[in-house]
């Protein structure tokens, strides 16, 4: 309801679970517009919409930050599919942005279980996949522009067996680990002199390099503007993405890292979080064969920050909570699995002021439920999204 020309809605009388803290905050959730103004005790404005949870949970809105939600659309057969650009080694100058499809029913799913934002990347045929962009899962007018968080989110990358299986058939390079690296470097090296003559040319414009959307966008990672975030599943591929790393000063994540456990020790040496899964399923190929949901905890006991994804389709997205359950009974922590999938999430997008806990000032990202959500039995209740109620039970 509108007071004062301010929309206000309170969640009241029940258990907030910021992702802060580990004890909910008993009372609920003041939310002005789209922000949140209040936790906990607080005054309702006169007139103010207000949700009585009757004793249910608040989480913050869920967060999967590695999936092909709207490129790989449900239902829709080789037509829905537009995830990768399987054309050349090098795509960098495409974006995940405009191959979104909004009216994806995967977007309704992700919100019935509270899974409110995710990070969508191409697809790992490439060395260079593209521009992945961080998103929420509702829009108001039906436009993947409504959707955007944050436009540059990240640069997907691939090494292993995607890369050499999609180039290798083809009889072209890179058909081999050794192949897919040296491309890698090669583009990066071409970013950076790049990068450096449109620096010279700012005071000589006759000297700036012609616009080449591909150095354009790798130009952002080798300064930095946003990470490299790289396909590695086996061992020796994640141990070759951390060397690159080290070569061209980057930020990077690693993307999946079924056997990043195998090698914590050298893992833990370096700065950069780790994405893992769709850890649930079969091992679909060779380079997962050792994923394992111990995997986990020996990550996060090795103080990684360390999210969970579902690879959205591979896994259905919804099933990230199943994912996050799975490692509670592996023996993470209750809270710090929470935090895989919620605040571990926004850091490692780079939103944390915004999206992945409940505290004043952030985004009204909220769902409810009626148990813990990692009990199959709970159930969503109701998803915000912006102070909006975009889903009820």
């Amino acid at each position: 309801m509108t007071v004062n020309n301010k929309v206000y809605t309170a969640l009241i009388n029940g258990k907030v679970n910021t992702a802060e803290t580990k004890q909910p905050v008993e009372g609920g959730v003041l939310i002005e517009g789209d922000k949140i103004i209040a936790i906990g005790k607080f005054d309702i404005p006169k007139g103010c919409n207000v949700v009585d949870l009757n004793g249910d949970s608040v989480f913050p809105g869920f967060i999967d930050p590695h999936t092909h939600i709207g490129l790989n659309e449900q239902a829709k057969g080789p037509v829905g599919v537009d995830v990768n650009e399987a054309t050349n080694p090098v795509t960098a100058e495409v974006f995940a942005l405009d191959g979104i499809y909004p009216s994806d029913s995967a977007f309704k799913e992700a919100l019935a279980a509270g899974i409110t934002s995710s990070m969508v990347v191409p697809g790992s045929a490439n060395i260079f996949g593209g521009v992945g962009t961080a998103i929420k899962h509702y829009s108001k007018d039906n436009l993947v522009s409504s959707l955007v968080i944050k436009k540059y989110a990240g640069m997907k990358a691939a090494l292993g067996e995607n890369p050499k299986r999609n180039y290798g058939s083809k009889k072209t390079s890179p058909s081999t680990r050794m192949g897919s690296a040296a491309i890698m470097r090669q583009w990066l090296i071409k970013a950076k002199e790049y990068s450096d003559k449109k620096k010279q040319a700012e005071n000589d414009p006759e000297k700036m390099p012609t616009t080449d959307l591909k150095l354009e966008n790798l130009s952002k990672v080798i300064n930095k503007e946003m990470p490299l975030k790289i396909h590695a599943h086996r061992a020796d591929d994640i141990a070759t993405a951390l060397r690159v790393a080290k070569e061209f000063s980057l930020k990077i994540t690693l993307e999946h890292g079924s056997e990043a456990h195998l090698i914590v020790d050298h893992v833990k040496k370096y700065p950069f979080p780790v994405i893992v899964g769709p850890s649930l399923g079969v091992p679909s190929k060779v380079e997962t064969k050792n994923k394992s949901l111990k995997g986990v905890k020996i990550l996060s006991d090795a103080g990684l920050n360390v999210a969970l994804t579902t690879d959205h389709p591979v896994l259905p997205i919804y099933r990230l909570l199943h994912a996050a359950a799975l490692v509670v009974k592996e023996g993470v922590d209750e809270f710090t699995a929470l935090q895989m999938i919620t605040i571990n999430s926004a850091k490692i997008l780079g939103l944390e002021s915004r999206i992945g806990s409940i505290a004043v000032g952030k985004d009204a990202d909220l769902t409810v439920y009626n148990g813990h959500p990692f009990d199959f039995l709970s159930k969503c209740r109701y998803t915000f999204v912006n102070g909006k109620k975009v889903y009820e039970a």
